[in-house]
């Protein structure tokens, strides 16, 4: 699944904890491991005005300390990658540096458990998800990937096919136990003004967890098929932690463009409440 994989690292504990998830998927899967540490361009930060020598030795020295770091974690993991620091806005250098090298996965790390502080409009991680043309695991700081249970959030987009194909594939390579789960967001006041337009969400919901297990039957997976109603981050949320979920997987839409980087996104919600890992599929 994965040849080339990509992890962004800037020196904090979850983006080296990323990281250190990143090396048992790349030993399985034979891949090559590329680390990038990007220095953010110069904005006249006041804090460095009056420091000695020049401005953008004083920027690299974390980010060359992180690279040095990955690497340590590598040799001690026996695991060999390659580094690389880049300057300029990191969202686009990791993604133009995964693109132009053929990156099948890029993964990066997010802070903390609270919603606010994993996941801003404009971070970082949020603009790589919605810039990048690839694969994206998002990992939290105190959580390891397992591949034991896996959930697969399906809402009928091409995307969240993709999401389902690569469960499949976790299954053929490790064994993975696949729920896949689709989820009627229907507001509970529809049921009063119109039961018919509540009904009609509850179907279009039924009709994707039924192509995913057309799917599913077609290639020989086996797999737990769910319907829930509600609001789909929180039912996403709870399924995967009520299952002991170690992956959830589920896509992004679109390329480019607001709506993709809007905090409150299916997506982005997840990720910024999940206590597992979350493997944002693209297509």
């Amino acid at each position: 699944m994965f040849e080339n994989i990509l992890v962004a690292v800037d020196g904090s504990d979850s983006s080296l904890h990323a990281l250190r998830q990143t090396f048992p998927i790349a030993r399985a899967e034979k891949s090559t491991v590329k680390v990038i540490a990007v220095v953010p361009p110069y904005e006249g930060d006041l804090r460095l005005v009056g420091v000695r020598g020049h401005v953008t030795d004083v920027l690299r020295e974390p980010y060359e300390k992180a690279l040095a770091r990955a690497n340590e974690m590598a040799d001690s993991a026996g695991f060999p990658v390659k580094t690389v620091l880049d300057v300029g806005e990191p969202h686009e250098r990791i993604v133009d540096v995964g693109e132009s090298n053929g990156v099948d996965l890029i993964v990066v790390g997010v802070r903390g458990r609270n919603p606010t502080d994993r996941i801003l409009m404009g971070s970082m991680v949020s603009r790589v998800i919605g810039y990048s043309r690839t694969h994206v695991m998002v990992c939290p700081r105190d959580n390891e990937v397992t591949l034991e249970r896996i959930l697969i959030a399906m809402d009928g987009s091409e995307s969240a096919m993709e999401a389902l194909h690569l469960g499949f594939n976790f299954f053929w390579e490790y064994g993975s136990e696949l729920s896949i789960l689709a989820v009627a967001d229907v507001p509970s006041h529809l049921y009063g003004v119109s039961p018919v337009a509540a009904e009609a969400l509850i179907q279009k919901a039924r009709a994707h967890l039924a192509g995913a297990e057309r799917e599913a039957r077609s290639r020989a997976v086996p797999a737990h098929f769910l319907l829930r109603e509600g609001e789909p981050f929180e039912i996403i949320i709870h399924e995967a932690r009520k299952a002991s979920t170690g992956l959830i997987i589920m896509g992004s839409h679109g390329r480019t463009g607001l709506k993709r980087l809007l905090l409150g996104s299916v997506t982005e919600r997840v990720i910024g409440d999940a206590q597992c890992p979350v493997l944002v599929a693209r297509t």
